[in-house]
């Protein structure tokens, strides 16, 4: 059976090799749990905010987008919730020291036990071959079902004690699971305790006379406290939603698996504001609207999977997360969450200022309630990345490394190759790249062989490339080669254009959203 873990290691180098994603501050030994995107993860990064923009905002006519200040005046964080209850539960090792969330220490052990599940199928799908139904199987192989319940019984109980915040029972459970350090192996651990994930910081030229603030550690708080702004300045009427792509901050103590959790990371959140007592439905709207988005990208449907909250946060009424397979199992990359009027309510009541909407057609004022949708950037990024890295064996016996990133997301879209460095071809692969680099990000390749140059450019993830040779000289046609298939056509020079952009546009993708 493939080690995940050695797919995810090969993932992290394939990062740092193309040009994606290195450590900060690497020449000084690294800063942990912060990364910095390098040539072409700064294009993907890029790309994927364009791709959630478009759907978010521009196709929808009832959502702006704003882009708030990270410094926020620090009652902004009282009012949310954030001072008293954004806390992580942590748990020490007494013989290695080394410090664990109680909550993912749980979750990862139920991790293992759905990878027995995972296990189970694909023995009975050896075993039974195109006759194995996968579904009636999971609801009816008696070993499946144990590991089923005991999966969810363990998450139900985790779920309670953190709710009603009995962090004993939380060592209970650990102690109960026998969980163990995964670096020790001793099952030593002290009490679990709350600690605070904001990072203070001074504003002020004067130490004594410095304000006390916090580095924002999510983006939603911006959009609430220019709800009044926006709404009126744009004379939005109920149903409307308020998105914003920015950077928010965690002091992780247990950051972790590369860029998935990390102390310094992107956001990218709606916030859908509705009248009191339609929430579920919007919730459920957005549920179906968000998951197509994530599927018009076509990385798998088998990929993703909803997980309702068993614990709500104090805001929430409903809480689902989309999950997506990560080489280290399915975890959350975007939350749907009915939050009530707890935000804006709460604004009210420490600012002193009214936040409510007059509704012409019910002829009065309200706080409205809010749907939003929350997803991080990196995770995105890592869900695309891990998920688009394939070695393949060929026809021929030999295997190629290829990054088959959804063309419309690929930080370069061509590579354009002369076939050899003179008669003039070079000049006409320039030529066509000034043509090109109006519309796409392409780049000029002429070092090696052309075979070796098209390892290369899949490995980095170009979706396409184009040959100019001799023939171009007498007739104006290139070799054009897609990446996935590795099917080589010839069209014609004035033809390039056109056929990477089918390819790559935004519309072609988000249209199979409808």
């Amino acid at each position: 059976m493939v080690n995940q873990e050695d797919i995810f290691k090969k993932v992290i180098s394939h990062a740092k090799e193309y040009g994606y994603v290195v450590q900060s501050s690497e020449i000084y030994d690294g800063l942990s749990a912060v990364y910095d995107y390098t040539q072409n993860g700064a294009e993907l990064k890029k790309n994927i905010k364009e791709y959630w923009w478009k759907a978010m905002v521009q196709m929808h006519e009832n959502i702006v987008g704003i882009d708030a200040a990270i410094f926020m005046h620090p009652t902004t964080w009282k009012a949310s919730g954030h001072v008293d209850a954004f806390n992580d539960p942590l748990i020490d090792n007494k013989d290695s020291k080394k410090r664990y969330r109680a909550d993912v220490l749980v979750e990862d052990y139920v991790a293992r036990i759905e990878a027995k599940i995972d296990k189970e199928v694909q023995k009975a799908s050896k075993r039974f071959g195109e006759t194995f139904d996968k579904n009636q199987f999971l609801k009816t192989n008696p070993r499946v079902l144990g590991y089923q319940e005991k999966a969810e019984s363990i998450l139900k109980r985790l779920g309670r004690s953190l709710e009603a915040e009995d962090l004993a029972d939380v060592k209970n459970l650990i102690e109960e699971l026998e969980i163990a350090c995964p670096v020790s192996g001793s099952k030593n651990w002290t009490d679990v305790k709350q600690f605070n994930l904001m990072f203070g910081t001074k504003l002020g030229a004067s130490a004594e006379n410095a304000t006390d603030l916090y580095l924002r550690p999510e983006t939603a708080q911006g959009i609430f406290v220019n709800f009044l702004n926006v709404q009126k300045s744009g004379r939005l009427k109920i149903p409307f939603g308020i998105a914003q792509i920015g950077k928010a901050f965690r002091n992780e103590i247990v950051a972790r698996q590369f860029i998935f959790r990390m102390r310094e990371f992107e956001q990218m959140e709606m916030q859908y504001f509705i009248k009191p007592g339609t929430q579920i439905e919007w919730y459920e709207k957005w549920k179906e609207l968000r998951m197509k988005w994530h599927l018009s990208l076509g990385m798998g449907e088998e990929n993703y999977r909803f997980h309702d909250h068993e614990k709500l946060a104090h805001y929430a009424d409903a809480a689902s997360d989309i999950e997506f397979r990560f080489p280290f199992g399915f975890k959350e990359l975007e939350g749907i969450h009915s939050r009530t009027d707890f935000d804006l309510a709460s604004h009210e009541k420490y600012s002193g200022k009214k936040l409510q909407y007059f509704d012409p057609e019910l002829n009065q004022n309200y706080v409205p309630y809010v749907v939003e949708t929350s997803i991080g950037v990196d995770r995105m990024f890592l869900a695309v990345f891990s998920n688009s890295l394939k070695e393949e064996e060929l026809e021929n016996g030999t295997t190629r490394i290829v990054l088959k990133i959804p063309a419309v997301l690929a930080p370069t879209k061509a590579a354009v190759l002369p076939l050899i460095k003179k008669d003039g071809l070079p000049e006409i692969a320039h030529k066509i790249i000034d043509d090109l680099k109006w519309d796409f990000n392409v780049i000029y390749d002429e070092k090696d062989a052309v075979g070796r140059r098209y390892r290369r450019q899949d490995a980095a993830g170009t979706p396409f490339c184009i040959t100019v040779d001799h023939q171009t000289l007498e007739d104006e046609t290139v070799t054009i080669r897609h990446r996935d298939s590795m099917e080589q056509m010839r069209i014609a020079v004035s033809a390039v254009n056109e056929t990477i952009a089918n390819e790559v546009a935004i519309k072609h993708w988000l249209k199979k959203m409808e």
